[in-house]
């Protein structure tokens, strides 16, 4: 969790600290519990939100940190009652993503069902085209796994 908290205060020092650290911790230990790698899932976090700076159409209330189901304004995305929760769902819809084993926690992401056939992308390279439609996704999720290295 401190190499994740360091990595994202470099590139957003005027984050919440509390926030950010509660979340990097929130995202070893969920993706430690579904086998899902940790580091993969905060960069595409700190992606996916900005570095929880937000402005699409998903905001900071919704505890929403990987843009699920936001589609358009009538479909900003889906909302989650806790940080933990919206984590847990973020990992659990790249646990979908990323194989076909079984969640070891009670499934809370109602996009799961979606990914057809599961285990459709197991690197992050595979998530462009399937997670998002630009065609640079994969490589920059790479690159900001490349930059987080140096933490």
């Amino acid at each position: 969790p401190q190499q994740l908290f360091n990595f994202f205060i470099s590139k957003n020092p005027n984050a919440s600290y509390e926030k950010v650290m509660r979340l990097a911790e929130y995202y070893v230990t969920e993706g430690n519990s579904e086998g899902i790698n940790s580091d993969v899932a905060f960069v595409q976090m700190c992606l996916e939100t900005g570095f929880l700076k937000f402005g699409g159409l998903v905001t900071e209330n919704m505890n929403n940190f990987c843009g699920l189901g936001s589609i358009d304004k009538n479909n900003p995305g889906n909302s989650f009652e806790t940080e933990l929760l919206g984590v847990r769902a973020h990992i659990q819809h790249l646990h979908a993503y990323g194989t076909t084993r079984d969640l070891n926690k009670p499934l809370i992401d109602p996009r799961y069902k979606y990914v057809n056939p599961r285990g459709k992308a197991p690197t992050i390279q595979e998530l462009t085209g399937t997670w998002a439609a630009d065609k640079e996704y994969g490589a920059k999720l790479q690159s900001l796994l490349n930059q987080l290295s140096a933490f």
